[in-house]
């Protein structure tokens, strides 16, 4: 049952990703056929995040009232349907409709899917699903390649992936029995555990849930604030840039559009592969280390993008490598909550660093389109590299926190 389960969770972790980076790689298309300005992506993208943080508030009541198993269904089945309806869609407006259901079963399914693995599974696991986030990511933009190349038409291309998480869909509910039946066992031996991971199955033999935090208490929780700002930071950072390398390649690079849909999948390329190599050393170098890391290469990804090669590869290149250094720092994020702040605060302070992340990926996207269309879209890494630093200076501020007051904070 056990590895069965985990198996289906992979799956749903690839239903999350396959929508994320269709927009960017279609758009460069997409906005010529629709006939809008290019910086109307923004907007599509900020209606799918508005739902995200929508359904991130009540993702705790729902999953409480009707299972992790249930949520994490319905969630995908939402997500399929509105990628069918972008596939029959042919104006703006149709695709701005759409993008309410998109957005409303990704953020409950995101949330549920997280909390329900920090619970219940070791540190390892978390890179390693996200990972399988980034499989799915990383496949949308080819099919999305694929099918403008083949003259199929960006349409078709939502379709496919559409018929992909109905699949999806159906394992999810049929697998049913299983969340419910997870939730009365224990992991006990069936797998190796760090000593961070051990704790945490001491501790959820206590009270899983307290009572309910407020936003006043959860930020004055001692170093909330910078962990949240972190998450924010972060997501503002890979959304921007999954988003718009597509267009940044085609009107900056000047390179064909089909091209350049697959190749901005490099840098959720980069996300898969870091999240993979990271799970093997994650409990050896700590969710500081892991973090600190992947700030470190970030940043040399987003220099590479930024100076002016008279050639393209060290752009592509950069892609990779700014993906490479995002892989730990979610994961990692997520995963330090319960040993930053304590059990007793840690699902109030996820749900709420979901709200954050979908807050950095709602308008940081859409405020870069603005000032691409009236600056230049040359801004692209200029306004990576600006949240790439905040990330950066609130994560150490939150290190020399934890250190001065002990590795578990409970104020």
């Amino acid at each position: 049952m056990y590895s069965l389960l985990l198996a289906v969770i992979y799956l749903a972790f690839i239903s999350l990703g396959l929508p994320d980076a269709l927009l960017g790689s279609g758009w460069p298309t997409m906005y010529t056929q629709l006939q809008v300005p290019f910086s109307y992506a923004g907007i599509i993208s900020m209606i799918i995040s508005a739902g995200t943080i929508v359904s991130s508030f009540f993702s705790d009541r729902l999953t409480r009232k009707f299972g992790a198993g249930l949520v994490t269904a319905v969630s995908v089945l939402l997500t399929a349907g509105a990628l069918f309806g972008f596939s029959v869609s042919d104006s703006f407006y149709l695709l701005c409709i759409m993008a309410i259901p998109y957005g409303l079963g990704a953020g409950a399914v995101d949330a549920a899917l997280n909390n329900y693995v920090a619970l219940h599974y070791s540190s390892r696991h978390m890179s390693w699903l996200h990972c399988f986030w980034g499989v799915g990511a990383a496949a949308s933009p080819y099919i999305m390649g694929f099918c403008l190349g083949k003259g199929l038409g960006w349409s078709r291309g939502y379709f496919s992936v559409s018929m992909i998480q109905i699949v999806i869909t159906a394992i999810l509910f049929i697998s049913l029995p299983l969340w419910k039946s997870r939730t009365d066992e224990k992991e006990g031996g069936t797998e190796p555990k760090c000593a961070e991971a051990e704790q945490i199955q001491k501790d959820q033999t206590k009270a899983v849930s307290s009572k309910a935090l407020s936003l006043r208490e959860i930020l004055r929780i001692k170093g909330a604030p910078y962990i949240l700002i972190t998450f924010f930071a972060y997501s503002a950072m890979e959304s921007t840039t999954g988003l718009w390398a597509s267009s940044y390649l085609v009107q900056y690079l000047l390179m064909e559009p089909e091209k350049a849909a697959k190749f901005a999948s490099f840098f959720y390329l980069g996300i898969t592969v870091g999240r993979f190599l990271c799970g093997f050393v994650a409990d050896r170098m700590g969710d500081k280390a892991l973090i600190r890391l992947g700030g470190g290469i970030a940043g040399a990804g987003i220099l590479l993008v930024l100076i002016p090669f008279p050639v393209t590869t060290p752009a592509l290149l950069g892609l990779v490598i700014i993906g490479f250094g995002c892989a730990p720092v979610y994961p990692a994020i997520i995963h330090s909550t319960p040993f930053y702040f304590g059990k007793e605060n840690s699902q109030a302070l996820i749900g709420i660093q979901m709200a954050c992340a979908y807050v950095g990926s709602t308008f940081m996207p859409p405020l870069f389109g603005t000032l691409a269309a009236r600056i230049g879209i040359w801004l692209y890494p200029v306004f990576l590299l600006v949240f790439e630093v905040l990330m950066v200076l609130t994560s150490e501020k939150l290190n020399r926190i934890q250190n001065g007051s002990g590795t578990e904070q409970t104020e």
